[in-house]
Parts: C-alpha cells; sequence; structure tokens
C-alpha cells in the first residue's frame, strides 16, 4: 500500500459562510478552526495546509454562557511598564466583536508558520453583511438541531 499525503490546494480552497448569531462562542471557534486547518476533511496531514476560508457574519450576536459578558476579562499587553490593558468582554462586544472571535479561534490554533497563514483566511464581519459574495461561499450548518 502506498501511503496518500494530501497535497496543498492553493486556488481550488472552499469558501465558507458562518453564521454566528445566537451560538457559543467557543463551540463555533472550535469548527472555525478545524476548518481552517482542513480537519473536517478525510484527507487531513497535520504537515500540509488544506484548509479553507472561512466567512463569519454576525459576530456582534455570538452567545457568552453564564455571566461571561459582565466577568470574561480579554488582557492584552504593550509591552510596556504598565502597558496591561483589561477589556470587559461586554466592552469588547461593542467596540471589537470581531475580535472575540479571532482570539478563540488564535487560541484553538497550534502555534506554528502553518496555522499563522491558515489564520488569515479567516475573515469576520460584526454585521450579516460581507463582500465576498464574488467567491460564493457555501453557508455551514454546524448547529442544526438534527
Amino acid at each position: 500500500m502506498k501511503s496518500f499525503v494530501a497535497k496543498d490546494p492553493g486556488a481550488d480552497r472552499a469558501w465558507l459562510l458562518v453564521d454566528a448569531a445566537d451560538q457559543p462562542l467557543g463551540r463555533v471557534a472550535v469548527k472555525i478552526a478545524d476548518a481552517l486547518r482542513g480537519k473536517n476533511k478525510p484527507t487531513f496531514t497535520p504537515h500540509v495546509d488544506t484548509g479553507d476560508f472561512v466567512v463569519v457574519v454576525n459576530a456582534e450576536k455570538v452567545k457568552l454562557t453564564g455571566n461571561k459578558d459582565d466577568q470574561k476579562i480579554y488582557h492584552r499587553y504593550s509591552g510596556w511598564r504598565s502597558g496591561l490593558k483589561e477589556t470587559k468582554a461586554s466592552v469588547m462586544r461593542e467596540r471589537h466583536p470581531d475580535r472575540m472571535i479571532r482570539l478563540a479561534v488564535n487560541g484553538m490554533m497550534p502555534t506554528n508558520t502553518l496555522n499563522r497563514r491558515a489564520i488569515r483566511r479567516l475573515k469576520i464581519y460584526a454585521g450579516g453583511e460581507h463582500p465576498h459574495e464574488a467567491q460564493n461561499p457555501q453557508k455551514v450548518d454546524w448547529f442544526s438541531e438534527s
């Protein structure tokens, strides 16, 4: 038997459209990270980038369970003394709703060059509109009740 090694799809990558409205942040982020890496395909190979483009809409309507809107705190550090900034999730949702999803997905991706390239294929929009109609993204329904 010969071993199968996937090839980089290049321009033939699929475009997926994810509606994050009323979906738990962590569950959406797991599915997006898997699609970016290509883990949702039977031809997944860890050292080859076989992932797809992912367009996320309605990022401002993503659901945080429990009291996380008031209790969850995002940290960023400028590198300078006294440069630690803290932002509550409710404030982050108002100002930068796309960053909540980007940070969650980025935390679920391994830290290497392959995945730094994959995270560039993630397109996140706060509302329901996106400028990628020409790519004809396929709407995925990962959370349908069946």
